[in-house]
């Protein structure tokens, strides 16, 4: 009787709050919310400005670089942590209730909360405090490169090493991981943010241009490789002429962005070639035999794992799906909450 209350009033929620993206897992359905991490907020004028939502998400992404000056479009997580907790905490509450069926009783879910290996205690309990004041009931965190090992298949329950590489918006998070804990885990502030940053200030340097951070988005989805292909593609963009101040077309090739691209890609393999440096012997070579995963947003960057095994010597797999496997990995951690109760980080 009181499994059958559980299971009608349970709305367990996994979200990977992400500095690009956040995702919603909700048990026995999957990932059912994907939304870019943005709010816009109307200001309304006088002495005592009001502050009023707009839009949240997709429809706040798309005014970015676009809005009329009463309207501020905020990303509210920097480098994987929260920087505005006001917005975060508003964000959060518009993402569970699009989530959550409107029901008689609406109970207050269990949330589990990815954060990357790297956080401080203090910017830990700024993201448990923003999913308490979102109406969670309980929330439990867990570390992104666990999660990231979880959702992409990884046994990390085994007396084994796996090696993974989650390169999301704000940060690379590298884990080493064996019999359900990490070995070794860091996070470097290198994503696919600094990808789009390092392509707007290679054409403003290079072509006099000014683009925006669609644009810069656009290019690297496109044209963007981390290793010189036999193929040079090309791509026409639009920008603002910086000497004249006027809109121009002009035309980059995939040599020129894997150019701007070389400074945070060497940030990256740097960050992998530490982990494996600190590696124990044992898991070593238990990860040069079965090699390493890629998830994350970034892992979609075109050659990604071949720079990775010219550089390492190690085979590199991207994962299924790996823009959605943070999230199924803290799926199906709630799943079994009960049976893994050591993979859990502390505050």
């Amino acid at each position: 009787m009181f499994g059958f209350l559980r299971s009608y009033f349970s709305n367990d929620l996994a979200i990977d709050l992400g500095t690009a993206n956040t995702l919603i897992y909700v048990r026995g359905k999957g990932v059912v919310l994907d939304e870019p991490s943005v709010v816009a907020i109307r200001v309304e004028g006088g002495p005592n400005a009001k502050k009023t939502i707009q839009a949240v998400g997709k429809e706040a992404k798309t005014m970015i670089g676009r809005n009329p000056k009463e309207i501020s479009v905020i990303r509210p997580l920097k480098d994987g942590v929260i920087a505005d907790f006001t917005v975060t905490e508003q964000m959060l509450k518009q993402f569970i209730k699009r989530v959550h069926e409107s029901r008689l009783f609406s109970p207050s879910p269990r949330i589990i909360i990815c954060v990357p290996s790297g956080s401080t205690q203090v910017e830990r309990r700024a993201i448990r405090e923003s999913a308490l004041g979102a109406g969670a009931s309980q929330v439990y965190l867990i570390e992104e490169p666990m999660a990231a090992a979880i959702g992409a298949g990884l046994p990390v329950s085994d007396a084994t090493g796996s090696m993974v590489v989650d390169i999301g918006g704000g940060t690379t998070e590298v884990g080493v991981i064996s019999l359900g804990g990490m070995v070794y885990a860091n996070s470097v502030r290198v994503g696919g943010d600094k990808f789009d940053e390092a392509i707007i200030s290679y054409i403003s340097r290079n072509y006099g241009m000014q683009i925006g951070d669609n644009s810069a988005e656009n290019i690297k989805k496109q044209i963007g490789s981390a290793f010189p292909g036999a193929e040079v593609r090309e791509m026409e963009v639009s920008g603002i002429n910086r000497a004249e101040g006027i809109p121009r077309k002009f035309t980059i090739s995939s040599n020129e962005v894997l150019e701007a691209l070389s400074e945070p890609l060497n940030q990256v393999v740097k960050a992998v070639k530490d982990a494996l440096e600190k590696t124990p012997p044992e898991l070593g070579a238990d990860i040069a035999e079965r090699g390493l995963v890629l998830t994350g947003g970034g892992a979609l960057l075109h050659d990604l794992d071949r720079l990775l095994t010219e550089e390492t010597g190690l085979p590199v797999i991207v994962a299924d799906d790996p823009l959605t496997c943070v999230a199924r990995g803290s799926g199906m951690a709630l799943e079994k909450m009960d049976k893994l109760g050591s993979i859990f980080a502390n505050e």
